[in-house]
This record gives structure tokens, sequence and C-alpha cells, in this order.
């Protein structure tokens, strides 16, 4: 890359590139993450090829992530088509810190508003749509997910009414 890559990216409207360093630091997160889930996978049960546990899945994944990191480890000075963490990068954290709110809400006080909330937070604040069409379709995502899922199925998901 260039000197003059940069600037003309920018003048494109394209997001800034990562470096080299960045990429590492990508390749790394995702060796992590897939390292705990090779641990949570163990610890659940792999089996054997013969009568699988129920860790056998994640574990496979586990290890494809794992391998997907290192690959990018591998790559990451040669790599120039990956994205610079910015502000607009922060949108992924909170994302994330969505879905562990979420999944540590829904047990205790069941399936409607954490749901409720997910989308509300997803699509206002990560996809900036109004504040009509986020409360809405929030709502509407939430009804079709219960009258799926415990009207038609009958999963048993911890939920209010």
């Amino acid at each position: 890359m260039t000197a003059a890559e940069p600037e003309e990216a920018a003048e494109a409207g394209e997001p800034p590139r990562a470096g080299p360093v960045a990429n590492l630091v990508a390749a790394l997160l995702v060796i992590a993450v897939g390292v705990a889930g090779l641990v949570g996978s163990w610890t659940l049960g792999a089996g054997t090829p013969a009568a699988p546990g129920p860790g056998t899945w994640p574990l496979l994944i586990s290890l494809a992530i794992t391998g997907l990191g290192i690959a990018l480890a591998v790559l990451a000075r040669r790599t120039t088509d990956a994205e610079a963490f910015t502000g607009e990068s922060a949108k992924v954290l909170v994302g994330l810190l969505s879905m562990a709110g979420f999944v540590a809400l829904v047990g205790t006080i069941g399936f409607e508003i954490p749901s409720v909330l997910l989308a509300l937070v997803w699509l206002r604040f990560l996809g900036g749509e109004t504040w009509r069409l986020s409360v809405v379709a929030a709502l509407g995502i939430v009804i079709a997910f219960y009258a799926i899922f415990v009207g038609a199925l009958g999963v048993p998901i911890p939920h209010l009414f």
C-alpha cells in the first residue's frame, strides 16, 4: 500500500484501512473466541465419532474458528482490504454487549421484554431506523417469534405470558 492509497480511499468515501497490527489484534481475538469455544465444548463432552456427545458440533465449529484465526494471524501483514477500527466499530461492541444483556435477562424476566429491547436497540441505535419503525418492528418481531415458537411449536422458553 502506498502513502497515497489511504487518502484516495478517504476521498472515495471508503472507510480507512487497517494496518498489520490491527489485523493481528483481530486475528488474536478470533483465536481467543475459538479457544474459549474449544474449552467450553470439551467440558460438555465431545464423545467419539461413533457416539458424538453434546460438545461435538461446538468443538468442530470452535476448531474451525481457531484455524481461521490462525490463518488471519499468518496473513496479517499481507492483508490490505481490512477496515481500521473507528468510531463505527463501536457498534459491533454495542451489538455484542446488547446480546449478552439479552442472554442474561431472558432467563430471569422472560423472553418478551429482553427481545423487544434487543430489537429496538439494534433497529434504532445500530441501524439508524426511525423510532416509529423501530418500535413497530420490534413488537412485530417478538409477537411473530412468540407465535411461532411458543404458540405453534410449543418450545419451552422462559416467557411472561
